[in-house]
């Protein structure tokens, strides 16, 4: 969670439908960068991947700049990757600045 932003309930309305509810914070947010902190996040987008809120929460993440654990089945590098992909000018929308 980006602890600096302010949140408002309705934000966090999908939190408690969540599929990680109970699970082991451990699971999402592995202490190192070990196979077995890679296990860790394997297991982690399993449980995203069966949630209802997945895109909830993966939006919640990208939008925040999460920049740690699994969110929405994503990992950090994924979320800056689609965060960079949303931040460049498609063809069409380049386009349409030249003109």
């Amino acid at each position: 969670m980006d602890r600096s932003s302010p949140t408002s309930p309705a934000d966090l309305d999908w939190r408690g439908r969540a599929a990680c509810v109970g699970e082991d914070p451990e699971l999402f947010f592995p202490l190192s960068d070990s196979s077995a902190a890679e296990a860790s996040a394997s297991q982690a987008r399993a449980v995203c991947r069966r949630c209802p809120v997945i895109l909830s929460c993966r939006t919640w993440a990208i939008e925040h700049g999460e920049d740690d654990g699994i969110w929405g089945a994503t990992t950090a590098s994924q979320r800056r990757a689609i965060r960079r992909a949303g931040a460049e000018p498609t063809p069409r929308n380049r386009a349409s600045q030249a003109g």
